[in-house]
């Protein structure tokens, strides 16, 4: 009987028990880690299988008929989209606030902010492909708004997700504007303010409405969007460099 029983706890837990499948934008990698741990101390049976990419890209494969669950984006626009298109199932809602910063795999005088992109030392700016990342639009209005695009827009190097961007950046470039948020993975802690990156002024861009969206309904999925708009998850963010909304 008491075996039976076992058997019968094991048998619940396994139906109960599954995985989900969501799209994540780029800039959220070095926190989705994290993320997963603190959902999986409630929710220990719930396998999260995250996708990486662009916004503009993963949107489009979820137009395609990809199998993605949740869909986390940059920017309000994609799964707004999604949702007009009846293709998400809830309205967009803001799970946090993206910010820039400039990052140079040297020791620079970063005194400057932005307009260190203006400077002869700098041949090659790394900045996210705005066609496709939240986070090449926010670049591109910093540097629109400080008024020197015609200098610099020809030191331009496109990733095509902001990760790239980043990698790109202590790479390929001289200095990259990437997410304020990759600066405080683990895999970053070489790179101190002030002397390898600096925040750019956020008068000089709107500050990135990052949203969430639902694309089936299911008891996991429905707890880790839950989870996602929950103190505990904006601890997490906010260890990351976001602002919250």
């Amino acid at each position: 009987m008491k075996r039976l029983f076992i058997l019968l706890l094991l048998g619940i837990s396994l139906v109960n028990a599954g995985t989900i499948s969501i799209a994540v934008a780029a800039n959220v990698s070095y926190a989705i880690e994290d993320l997963k741990k603190e959902f999986n101390k409630t929710n220990p049976e719930t396998k999260v299988r995250v996708t990486l990419g662009s916004s503009g890209k993963l949107t489009a494969q979820i137009k395609h008929g990809a199998p993605y669950q949740i869909f986390m984006s940059a920017n309000m626009k994609y799964p707004q989209a999604l949702y007009q298109e009846k293709i998400a199932i809830t309205e967009p809602v803001v799970y946090a606030l993206g910010s820039l910063a400039i990052l140079s795999n040297k020791k620079r005088d970063l005194s400057d902010g932005i307009y260190i992109l203006q400077s002869k030392e700098v041949s090659k700016v790394a900045i996210a492909n705005p066609k496709t990342a939240p986070y090449g639009i926010a670049a591109m209005q910093a540097i629109t708004n400080a008024k020197f695009e015609d200098d610099v827009k020809s030191k331009f190097v496109y990733g095509e997700s902001i990760s790239q961007t980043v990698s790109y950046a202590v790479t390929a470039a001289d200095v990259g504007i990437i997410a304020k948020s990759s600066l405080y993975s683990p895999n970053m802690s070489q790179y101190k303010e002030n002397i390898n990156w600096i925040s750019i002024d956020s008068k000089l861009y709107t500050p990135i409405q990052q949203g969430i969206v639902m694309l089936k309904d299911d008891k996991e999925v429905k707890a880790f969007y839950d989870f996602i708009l929950s103190d505990d998850a904006k601890k997490i963010f906010k260890e990351y460099g976001y602002l919250l909304p």
